[in-house]
């Protein structure tokens, strides 16, 4: 295998790259330049050039000679970040969570990344109505004609890219839908968690408003907490995870709720 070219390989590999860079400076704290450069197999000016990028979407923070990990609910709530995580995982976990959505429904969807993959495979099972938050969400929605396109506002967060606060609260409060699709930062067996109050009560709202409700996890949320609990997995009908989650961990949610497992075509 060649190694990387003058930019640091293609933009997979340094997408991959540097999400092992940010795993590995959170798994340590405080990490020199160098070692970052002999871990990952590349040169040290390829390794500058990831910092920067990483820092610049608020991951990491860079000192002279080295990078320190922002607190986890700090980047974890970054959607620049979250974009370019575990992409395989939530496109996967999209792909069977749409067999959840037919033609007809109205379906209600939160600001989260693995929810964003789903909303560009729901334009093929119009027609929809589409109540969201999230801004992006909006957009793969805007030219349709056989949706029927309703934005739940608030006040706009850049971090999410996303509205929250009361008014976003009052106006889900509003509203009831088919089906509730939302996502969040942890789960274990019994509860799952968000690092965020504001997003909390968002996504409490949401699940209140759904005749149904759905769940999607990748791998990386499996098995961890997070500050607020935001409701028990039974509280669900449906969790849709990839088809790394633990066996034991499946067994266990599978007592909660129905459980869909997603085959990732893509493991690296």
């Amino acid at each position: 295998m060649s190694g990387p070219g003058p930019s640091g390989g293609s933009a997979r590999s340094r997408q991959r790259r540097r999400q092992r860079i940010a795993e590995h400076v959170v798994r340590r704290g405080t990490v020199p330049v160098g070692e970052l450069a002999q871990a990952m197999g590349v040169s040290v000016m390829t390794v500058h050039r990831d910092l920067e990028a990483l820092a610049a979407r608020g991951v990491l923070r860079r000192f002279r000679g080295g990078v320190s990990a922002l607190p986890t609910s700090v980047f974890e709530s970054n959607l620049d970040y979250r974009l370019g995580v575990h992409v395989a995982e939530k496109e996967a976990v999209a792909r069977a969570a749409a067999e959840l959505v037919e033609p007809g429904m109205s379906v209600m969807l939160d600001d989260s990344t693995s929810v964003l993959a789903l909303a560009a495979l729901l334009r093929e099972r119009t027609p929809l109505t589409v109540l969201t938050n999230a801004r992006r969400v909006l957009g793969v929605f805007a030219g349709c004609e056989e949706v029927r396109l309703v934005a739940l506002g608030g006040e706009y967060s850049r971090t999410h890219d996303a509205f929250l606060g009361v008014p976003c609260v009052e106006a889900i409060e509003a509203m009831s839908v088919d089906l509730a699709l939302v996502s969040t930062s942890a789960m274990n067996a019994h509860m799952t968690f968000h690092q965020e109050q504001d997003v909390v009560l968002v996504k409490r709202a949401m699940l209140a408003s759904g005749t149904r409700t759905a769940l999607l996890m990748d791998r990386s949320k499996a098995a961890r907490t997070a500050l607020h609990r935001l409701c028990p997995v039974a509280d669900f009908d449906y969790v849709v995870v990839d088809d790394g989650v633990a066996g034991g961990l499946l067994v266990e949610l599978r007592e909660h709720a129905e459980v869909r497992v997603a085959e990732v075509s893509d493991q690296q």
